[in-house]
């Protein structure tokens, strides 16, 4: 996933990046690499996903001990940003829906940018999340870029912030991996976690065989 428009640039990596048997989903013509029970619509939604909501305060006695309220998550929807201040990655998500031809070779390679796609196909993050959220960008050879800074193991623990027109949402990273190109279809990765951000890029250590694959959660 490295540019190929100069001799300075790698060029472009593709990246094997689906993972579980094929069935038509969310409006596209070709098959989308998701279970049954998977299938997302593109806005998050579904008769069976559950909204938090906050915890209402004890009422009836003055002397009744308040109920702590829980965090009141924004409703799930497309991502729009997304920065790791740790990592000084501050970038824009743009929608990335993948192409027929995409799909049927199980590779993609996002446009050739220094921002980040938000891949349509599976989850938005937010409250009412029924699917990982997955957010790809290159590394870039001969240049600095924002997600040549993912290939970092100290990144465990440090905040992400994704941000969505209805607001911003914290989580913490639990890992950060490597993973072939050829295999990562494969991985783990691809199972389905509600409320789960998954960003994926070349390792600049070994950029033509694999990738790195961070994983956050929601910050409690």
């Amino acid at each position: 996933m490295v540019p190929q428009t100069t001799t300075s640039q790698r060029r472009p990596i593709r990246r094997r990046w689906l993972a579980v048997p094929a069935v038509a989903a969310a409006g596209l013509a070709a098959a989308l690499f998701l279970a049954p029970s998977n299938a997302v619509p593109p806005n998050g939604g579904g008769s069976t996903a559950v909204v938090p909501s906050a915890v209402p305060l004890a009422t009836g006695s003055a002397s009744a001990t308040p109920v702590a309220r829980k965090a009141v998550r924004p409703l799930a929807t497309a991502p729009t940003a997304v920065s790791i201040a740790a990592a000084d990655l501050n970038v824009r998500v743009l929608p990335l829906t993948p192409s027929a031809d995409e799909l049927a070779s199980e590779s993609l390679v996002p446009p050739l940018t220094v921002d980040a796609y938000w891949l349509t196909s599976y989850g938005v993050p937010g409250a009412g999340s029924v699917n990982t959220t997955y957010i790809v960008g290159h590394s870039w050879d001969g240049r600095d870029a924002p997600f040549n800074r993912l290939s970092d193991e100290s990144l465990v623990g440090k905040a992400v912030t994704v941000t969505t027109a209805k607001g911003t949402l914290q989580y913490v990273v639990d890992s950060v991996t490597t993973h072939d190109k050829n295999t990562l279809k494969d991985s783990a990765i691809w199972n389905v976690v509600p409320n789960r951000v998954v960003l994926i890029s070349c390792y600049t250590e070994d950029p033509w065989g694999k990738n790195v694959v961070v994983t956050a959660s929601p910050a409690a």
